[in-house]
C-alpha cells in the first residue's frame, strides 16, 4: 500500500466487510481473462461465505483457478468542510488553492481487500450455517421462513467459503476541523 498513513487494521477491515452490501470477487479464468462479480458475502471470523448456482462461469473458474481477491467498499462521500464564503476566499488566494483542491475535490472513503482460496462447502451442517448467516445479514426479518427455504433449496445451491490469507484496509476521512484523520484517529 502506497499511502501507509491511511492504512487501517484488521478489525477495521472486518467492520467494512460486515457492513458492506456486497463484495466484488475478482478472479482470473484459465484463459487468463479477468472476471469480477458482485456477490452477497458474509463473514464468520476469518472466513467469508457466499452462495451460488450450481453451474456457470464463476463456478467453472472456481474449479480451475481457486485464487480470488475480494474488494469491499464502505462509506464514500465528498467532504463538505468549507462554507461557500470560505471557498470564495480560497478561490482568490493562490496560496490557498492547494487547500481547496485537497479538501474539496476529493473523496472520503473506506475499503477493505482480502485474498484467499475458494472452497466449495460440501458439509451440510456448515452449508446450512453459512446460509443462515447470509440470511441473517440480508433478510433478518424473514428468518421464521428460513427452515422452509433450506428445505426447498439446500440441494440446489452451492455455498463457497474463502479462508482469508491476506487483507488490507484503507481510509481517508476528515475531522470537523478539516484535518485528515490518520491511523489511530
Amino acid at each position: 500500500m502506497r499511502r501507509k498513513d491511511r492504512e487501517m487494521n484488521k478489525e477495521f477491515a472486518f467492520e467494512i466487510i460486515d457492513k458492506s452490501a456486497y463484495g466484488i470477487v475478482s478472479m482470473v479464468a484459465r484463459d487468463s481473462q479477468p472476471y469480477a462479480i458482485p456477490l452477497s458475502i458474509v463473514r464468520e471470523k476469518e472466513t467469508l461465505y457466499f452462495h451460488s448456482a450450481k453451474e456457470g462461469k464463476k463456478v467453472d473458474i472456481f474449479v480451475s483457478v481457486p485464487n480470488v481477491v475480494i474488494t469491499f467498499v464502505g462509506q464514500v462521500k465528498v467532504p463538505d468542510i468549507f462554507s461557500l464564503e470560505e471557498l470564495e476566499i480560497m478561490a482568490t488566494d493562490g496560496q490557498k488553492a492547494k487547500l481547496l483542491i485537497n479538501h474539496t475535490f476529493t473523496t472520503e472513503y473506506e475499503s477493505a481487500i482480502v485474498s484467499g482460496k475458494i472452497k466449495l462447502v460440501d458439509n451440510e451442517v456448515e452449508k446450512t450455517q453459512a446460509l443462515r448467516l447470509i440470511c441473517e445479514k440480508y433478510t433478518p426479518d424473514k428468518m421464521a421462513y428460513f427452515p422452509l427455504a433450506i428445505e426447498a433449496s439446500l440441494n440446489r445451491t452451492n455455498v463457497y467459503k474463502v479462508l482469508i490469507n491476506e487483507f488490507s484496509a484503507k481510509r481517508k476521512k476528515y475531522d470537523t476541523n478539516g484535518e485528515e484523520m490518520k491511523w489511530g484517529r
